[in-house]
């Protein structure tokens, strides 16, 4: 008698996350130039520390739009889990300023992957685990190109978007484009912790994968299971400088172009030119400076001279 054939296995499931909110901004009373009493608003900062598997990690400091999502991505980020599946759940509460995170199986060596930290130049004390260029060589981005126009695009999308930083200022912007459609827009006091919750947000989102070509009609298959959302065809974007770290957090998570309204720093920069990712600066109204990966931005130079022609998408 032939064996029964196995059950197919269960498809991975992603993390279960709660849904903390807390207010983005705060009112406060300030006297003016000419020294009247008004309100105003300034963001929130609170601080966030993670646990690990019931073990301390860190403390964020951080606006908290998305608590969970950055989370997630800081542990991607810093390079502690290799997969969305790894971690079983993501529990905020704001009471006790604290994020609970249970993996499924643990972090391997956590002790020693923790120990050797580097202070980096992030707003509100960015920093990552040691061995920050570790991992630089072994990053291959894949082909992609930006116009000009999707450029503009890009940067009209920001201006329109209302924001904290438009109500209060004093926080960094984030987002993730696909061309110039804009797929998600982040805030938090430091550019870092955007980005963070952005890689968070990329793995929450995964993408169906097609019907395996080996199924045969007639045999039960387990559903495909879904695959982290690519970065090949997304162009990130940040109100911040582009430093080394913001460079490889964007090429960590397969993103081979980065817009900026800031300038660069020299590690950003030669770490851009090693990875052949597009960094593009300075990117106000129609003016900006590619400052690596010229090959994969199409020019259209006509649309910055021409008076009274829109790019795609502006208004």
């Amino acid at each position: 008698m032939p064996d029964a054939p196995e059950p197919p296995a269960a498809p991975p499931v992603l993390p279960r996350l709660t849904q903390a909110h807390a207010p983005l901004t705060h009112h406060v009373e300030v006297v003016n130039e000419r020294g009247e009493r008004e309100q105003v608003q300034i963001p929130a900062e609170r601080p966030l520390t993670i646990y690990v598997d019931k073990r301390e990690l860190v403390t964020l400091m951080t606006l908290g739009a998305q608590p969970e999502l950055l989370v997630l991505g800081y542990l991607r980020n810093q390079r502690l889990v290799e997969s969305v599946f790894d971690i079983e759940s993501i529990t905020v509460d704001w009471e006790v300023h604290a994020a609970a995170v249970r993996t499924r199986h643990g972090i391997a060596r956590i002790e020693e992957r923790t120990a050797s930290k580097v202070v980096t130049t992030g707003c509100g004390q960015g920093s990552v685990f040691g061995g920050l260029m570790d991992e630089v060589d072994r990053i291959a981005l894949p082909e992609a190109q930006l116009t000009q126009a999707q450029l503009y695009g890009i940067v009209n999308a920001i201006r329109l978007k209302e924001s904290t930083y438009k109500s209060a200022g004093s926080v960094h912007g984030c987002a993730l484009f696909q061309g110039e459609e804009l797929l998600t827009f982040v805030e938090d006091v430091g550019r870092h912790n955007a980005i963070d919750t952005i890689a968070g947000w990329m793995w929450m989102n995964p993408e169906a994968t097609p019907p395996s070509a080996s199924a045969v009609p007639g045999n039960v298959v387990a559903s495909a299971p879904a695959v982290p959302m690519s970065g090949a065809d997304k162009v990130f974007y940040t109100t911040g400088r582009l430093t080394s770290e913001m460079i490889i957090k964007s090429a960590q998570m397969g993103v081979p172009i980065v817009v900026s309204r800031s300038g660069m720093t020299q590690m950003g920069h030669a770490v851009a030119q090693q990875l052949g990712l597009c960094a593009i600066g300075r990117a106000t109204n129609r003016r900006f400076v590619c400052y690596s990966g010229a090959h994969r931005l199409v020019l259209q130079p006509e649309l910055a001279v021409m008076p009274g022609v829109r790019a795609v998408g502006e208004s």
